[in-house]
């Protein structure tokens, strides 16, 4: 076997069982579960019923490229939302089964295990894929820690020069998992610098770019800041995003990756061989799902309507702020989180996820510690229910 397998941590959800092994949930309130970040909405009908007419498709082998009417699709949707020219769905746009799978993927195909100590950058605290994805493809992860000190900012100035040389590959998640903290054009330009300068692949996570709170101010995309800085064919740049969060179908796995042409001509290759050509009646699907925006809208707002409800009810309780986007509370605790969680769920029957089962140890502290992720997926009337409870749960605490 692989001796890498050794070195992967067991996934956050693995390590919360484990945490609550041994306690009773309060019986007397139902359980509302706020740990895992799974779209609870409900699935468009037209998303349903385009599956449902194309399921001739599956006596087909679909094409690793997938169709044009998906990839043209997919290229309308990003120019419309972030102000592109126009998009080369031939070699641009690419289908993939879930930004999940193509996050993975994605190192695989990028590291030259010809180079000697290949280093990968992500934040602290993390998606775990990309230490996964760095590890099982010959590289070493390199953490930067991001904290409200520094207002959940990568500060690559704190990137020895010896490593940013090894450095091939650059995962970033904007909006962020957990924090929600959305990257700016200037902070942008200076990542694209370090990659002119050093060669390194940027992998940008955008799979909650579409939950957002201000109408008016969508999240930058990483394509959209390349563009507004005059950098055309995106040089060194990739982009993954994803329905599972923008239209509630986390079954389908459909998402798209899409920015240098030449990368993605690699990647291409490598998954020809990788065997994930994504499913002619889900290609279909994700066709219709990615020319609506009206569902995507109604999302937004049912999400606006749980965060102006639930965060004024936490705040005084807990430090929480509402984020640049995604729909994720990022909560400081005050007791320890993996405390505040068994506490939680023993007596409230609320599951929450410790933030430092998001992090990992790095440069002196866990910036995940003392801090649980809140994910307001559930109804508007379970996740006030959950914020009343929180409540008792830090009077009790602090009584």
């Amino acid at each position: 076997m692989n001796p890498n397998l050794q070195q992967l941590h067991p996934y956050p959800f693995q390590k919360l069982r484990t945490l609550f092994q041994g306690i009773t949930p309060n019986s007397t309130l139902p359980h509302i579960n706020l740990s895992i970040g799974e779209p609870k909405h409900a699935t468009p009908e037209f998303i349903r019923e385009s599956l449902i007419k194309n399921l001739d498709g599956l006596s087909n082998y679909p094409l690793t490229q997938g169709t044009e009417a998906l990839r043209n699709a997919i290229g309308t949707w990003l120019k419309n939302r972030y102000g592109l020219p126009e998009i080369n769905v031939q070699n641009q746009v690419l289908p993939v089964t879930g930004s999940r799978e193509a996050l993975f993927a994605f190192a695989q195909a990028v590291i030259d295990p010809t180079k000697p100590n290949p280093v990968i950058i992500s934040p602290n605290p993390f998606y775990q894929i990309y230490e996964g994805a760095a590890i099982l493809a010959g590289a070493t992860p390199y953490f930067i820690n991001t904290t409200p000190d520094s207002n959940y900012v990568m500060d690559f100035a704190s990137v020895p020069k010896e490593t940013l040389a090894r450095t091939q590959l650059v995962y970033v998640c904007s909006p962020g998992n957990p924090t929600g903290k959305v990257m700016s054009l200037g902070e942008w330009e200076n990542l694209f610098k370090l990659s002119d300068e050093y060669g390194f692949t940027i992998a940008s996570d955008e799979c909650y770019s579409e939950i957002y709170f201000d109408g008016s101010h969508p999240p930058l995309g990483a394509l959209q800041a390349a563009h507004q800085l005059g950098r055309v064919d995106f040089p060194k740049l990739v982009v993954f995003s994803s329905l599972s969060k923008r239209s509630n179908v986390p079954g389908m796995r459909s998402g798209f990756v899409a920015g240098n042409a030449s990368i993605l001509e690699q990647f291409l290759l490598y998954r020809t061989y990788h065997g994930c050509a994504m499913n002619p009646a889900v290609q279909a699907a994700s066709a219709a799902a990615w020319s609506d925006e009206s569902h995507v809208e109604e999302n937004r707002r049912m999400y606006s309507e749980k965060f102006a409800s639930v965060t004024p009810m936490l705040q005084g309780f807990l430090q929480v702020e509402i984020p640049d986007a995604a729909f994720y509370l990022w909560a400081k605790t005050p007791i320890s989180d993996t405390e505040f969680a068994q506490r939680l769920y023993r007596d409230y029957n609320v599951t929450v996820l410790p933030g430092s089962y998001l992090a990992r140890d790095a440069h002196g502290i866990n910036p995940g510690q003392n801090f649980i992720r809140i994910a307001l997926v559930a109804s508007l009337e379970e996740c006030v229910d959950a914020a009343e409870r929180i409540k008792q749960c830090v009077e009790n605490i602090e009584a």
